[in-house]
C-alpha cells in the first residue's frame, strides 16, 4: 500500500524495511529534496546538513622526494605520489601539509603511530626480540570525534564505524601496529576486512558468520514495493537521487556476490579470496568505498575510519610490482628505493579512488566529500629510516564549507598534533584541544581554513 510523505515532511533517518528469508533488512535514504530547505542547504526541520569526520591510514610512510609538492598556497603543483589524486579531479578537495613532525617521542613505528593519531607518546606494555610492544596511551583522534557527535547527535545506528582493506599480516609489536581506532590503552575498536560482513551490518542482516550468500535474493526486492511507493510521493529530482542511490546499493551487491563465498574469520576476509596467490586489494578498496559513502549518505554515522593498512604493513603490494611485503621492502631496497615509491603512488590511487565516491554521491546542493574532514596520513616519514619529521598528512573535504581544500601548507619543524586537531574543527566540533604532554596544541593550522 503506498504511503503518502509531505514533499518536504520527511526526516532526515527515514528507512525502508522489508524482509529477506525470515530476517530484517533495511535499506537507509540519501539526502533528498523533500528533507530539505528551499535552498538545498540545510535540514527542513532546522539545521545545517552534517559534516563528517574521517581518518585514512596507510603503513610504511612515503619517499620524501616524491611526495613534497612544488610550491605553497594555491599554485602547488603534485609530485609523482601525489598526482593520482590531483588527476583524479580532487585537487580542489584536497590540501597538502608539509614540515610536520612528531613530538612525543622516538621509536620505529610506535612513536609515529600514537604520535600522529592521539598526539601522545605510545603505552609500553612490554619487549619482544629487539623491540617493543604497545598500544595507545589515550583516545585515537576519530574516539574524540565520535564522543562529540555523539553528543550533538544521539541516536545514530553507528557511533562509529571501521573499515579495512589489505589484511594484517602479523606482528607481535601490540594493538599499535594491528588496529587503527583506540578508546585507550589495549581497547581498540577493530577495523571491519570483509566487505560483506559490513554489508551485513548496515543492511540489519547480523553478525557475519556461515550463511548463504545474500546476494541470492537482493535486500532491494525486499522493499521493491516500498521504493515504488516512495517514488511517487517525492518531486521528479527526487526520484532520480533515488534511482541513482538504489542502483549504487544493487551495485555493490553484484559486486559481493561476483566473489566465491566462504565463511572465514573477519581479519582473513571470505568475499574476496587471493587470487593465484594475490590480495584482491583494489576489489576490496572499491567495496570498502562505496559501503562508507552509503552509510554516510544515510546518516548511519558521522565518523569512520579505513585502515588501507596497518602501521609496518606487510602487504605484498603486487600491482606496483612488489615481490615482498612492502615492510620488508622498506628495509632492504637500495635507495631510490623504486619499488616503494611505486607502492605508494599505486596507495594513492586508491584513495582517490575513496575520495572520489564521496565526492560523486550528490547530498543536498553538493556531495558527501564537501561535508567531510578527513585527515589521512601515515605512521612515519620514510620507512628505511624510520623518521619522524617532515610527516606526511592530507586534509581532504570541504568540512560543509570550513575547510579551503587546494592548498599545500608548509609548517617547518611544527607540532604534526596539529594536523588532528585541525581536522577535528574542521569537521565542525568544538575541540578546544589535542594532544598530550609535549604533544599538545590548541591552535589549527589557519590557512586551511576559510
Amino acid at each position: 500500500m503506498a504511503f503518502l510523505i509531505p514533499r518536504r515532511g520527511m526526516r532526515r533517518r527515514t528507512v525502508l524495511r522489508g524482509l529477506v528469508g525470515g530476517a530484517a533488512a533495511t535499506i537507509g535514504l540519501p539526502v533528498l529534496d523533500a528533507m530539505l530547505d528551499g535552498n538545498g542547504a540545510a535540514l527542513a526541520q532546522g539545521g545545517p546538513l552534517p559534516t563528517r569526520f574521517g581518518l585514512w591510514f596507510w603503513g610504511n610512510g612515503i619517499r620524501r622526494e616524491h611526495w613534497t609538492p612544488d610550491g605553497v598556497g594555491a599554485g602547488w603543483q603534485p609530485r609523482a605520489e601525489l598526482a593520482p589524486l590531483v588527476e583524479a579531479g580532487l585537487r580542489d578537495w584536497l590540501s597538502v601539509v608539509t614540515g610536520l613532525e612528531i613530538k612525543t617521542a622516538s621509536h620505529p613505528h610506535h612513536s609515529g603511530m600514537t604520535g600522529i593519531l592521539t598526539g601522545a607518546r605510545y603505552h609500553q606494555v612490554g619487549e619482544t626480540r629487539d623491540t617493543i610492544v604497545s598500544t595507545f596511551a589515550h583516545q585515537s583522534v576519530d574516539q574524540i570525534a565520535a564522543d562529540h557527535v555523539a553528543q550533538q547527535a544521539p541516536g545514530l545506528p553507528y557511533r562509529s564505524l571501521e573499515a579495512a582493506v589489505c589484511r594484517f599480516r602479523g606482528t607481535d609489536e601490540g594493538t599499535t601496529f594491528q588496529h587503527l581506532s583506540h578508546n585507550g590503552p589495549n581497547d581498540v575498536n577493530p577495523s571491519e576486512y570483509s566487505p560483506r560482513r559490513m554489508y551485513d551490518r548496515l543492511f540489519g542482516q547480523g553478525p557475519g558468520g556461515p550463511q548463504l550468500d545474500l546476494a541470492r535474493r537482493s535486500v532491494l526486492d525486499a522493499v521493491t514495493g516500498r521504493i515504488r511507493a516512495l517514488q511517487q510521493t517525492v518531486g521528479a529530482r527526487d526520484a532520480r537521487r533515488l534511482d541513482r542511490h538504489f542502483e549504487s546499493v544493487r551495485a555493490i551487491e553484484r559486486r559481493l556476490s561476483a566473489a566465491p563465498a566462504e565463511c572465514r574469520v573477519p581479519d582473513r576476509p571470505g568475499d574476496y579470496p587471493d587470487v593465484e596467490g594475490r590480495e584482491q586489494i583494489a576489489e576490496k578498496n572499491a567495496a570498502h568505498s562505496a559501503l562508507m559513502a552509503y552509510a554516510l549518505a544515510c546518516d548511519f554515522t558521522r565518523v569512520f575510519s579505513v585502515m588501507f593498512s596497518c602501521a609496518g604493513s606487510g602487504v605484498v603490494v603486487w600491482p606496483a610490482g612488489a615481490r615482498n611485503s612492502l615492510h620488508q621492502i622498506c628495509h632492504d631496497e637500495a635507495v631510490p628505493q623504486p619499488t616503494v615509491h611505486a607502492a605508494v603512488v599505486y596507495i594513492m590511487q586508491q584513495l582517490a579512488v575513496f575520495l572520489r565516491t564521496l565526492r560523486e554521491t550528490p547530498e543536498g546542493d553538493g556531495n558527501l566529500l564537501d561535508r567531510c574532514a578527513i585527515l589521512c596520513t601515515t605512521e612515519l616519514s620514510e620507512g628505511n629510516t624510520h623518521t619522524n619529521d617532515e610527516f606526511p598528512v592530507l586534509i581532504a573535504g570541504r568540512g560543509g564549507g570550513r575547510l579551503r581544500g587546494g592548498r599545500h601548507v608548509r609548517v617547518d619543524r611544527a607540532n604534526a598534533s596539529l594536523a588532528g586537531l585541525s581536522a577535528l574543527r574542521g569537521a565542525g566540533l568544538p575541540v578546544e584541544h589535542f594532544g598530550h604532554g609535549p604533544g599538545e596544541v590548541r591552535d589549527v593550522l589557519g590557512e586551511l581554513f576559510v
